[in-house]
């Protein structure tokens, strides 16, 4: 998948959480906490924000006290923060990157003050944050991503299976990438372009690829 800005998909579930990177360094703090459902476009907006600043991320799993150093050289993303992290070195990267100033952007699929987190200090300091939420996409906003997941995978699709999927499918980004991935491997089986019929058998059920 590419995450270029160009490639971007924007509408009104998740303008606002773009329009706030694209504000850095202007923000009430040197931090932002960006929450919302898998696939939502969070690492592509932390990519963004990476792009302008120069800076590093990682998986919130992965933190461990060692990596605090070298990690608080410079603006951080720490991603998926609510399924689990060091919190003592969590806390010290946000007290250094809030002391120099350098950025700090978290992810997870919840607000903050749904995040398990067990140290008072750390939990008070995340609510401190100013937080933007990328919300379920309506119909055209997931029929762009649609068009972007198959550009992404390079199948061409005709405007019909465009129009088509929006209103039969789960509206998630999570749902788009694994039905997308269905029809490819469904076409890739049945050695076919992607054509409604096709389409409507993977909906249903009847090919699993």
């Amino acid at each position: 998948p590419s995450y270029a800005r160009a490639d971007f998909v924007t509408g009104e579930a998740n303008r606002l959480p773009l329009d706030m990177i694209d504000r850095w360094p202007d923000w009430p703090r040197p931090g932002l906490v960006l929450h919302g459902p898998e696939g939502a476009g969070k690492t592509h907006l932390v990519h963004l924000w990476l792009d302008r600043t120069g800076g590093q991320r990682i998986a919130a799993a992965a933190l461990s006290s060692d990596d605090v150093a070298a990690l608080a050289t410079g603006p951080l993303a720490v991603e998926d923060v609510d399924q689990g992290t060091d919190e003592a070195a969590l806390l010290h990267l946000f007290n250094r990157a809030m002391e120099r100033g350098a950025g700090l952007v978290l992810t997870g699929r919840s607000a903050a003050a749904a995040w398990p987190v067990r140290l008072p200090d750390l939990r008070s300091r995340l609510l401190s944050l100013p937080t933007v939420a990328l919300a379920s996409p309506d119909d055209a906003l997931l029929r762009a991503v649609l068009a972007k997941l198959f550009a992404d995978r390079q199948l061409k699709v005709d405007d019909r299976v465009l129009d088509y999927l929006p209103v039969r499918m789960e509206r998630s980004f999570a749902a788009a990438r694994a039905l997308v991935a269905a029809i490819d491997r469904a076409a890739l089986a049945a050695h076919r372009e992607v054509t409604l019929a096709l389409v409507g058998q993977v909906l249903r059920g009847g090919m699993e690829g």
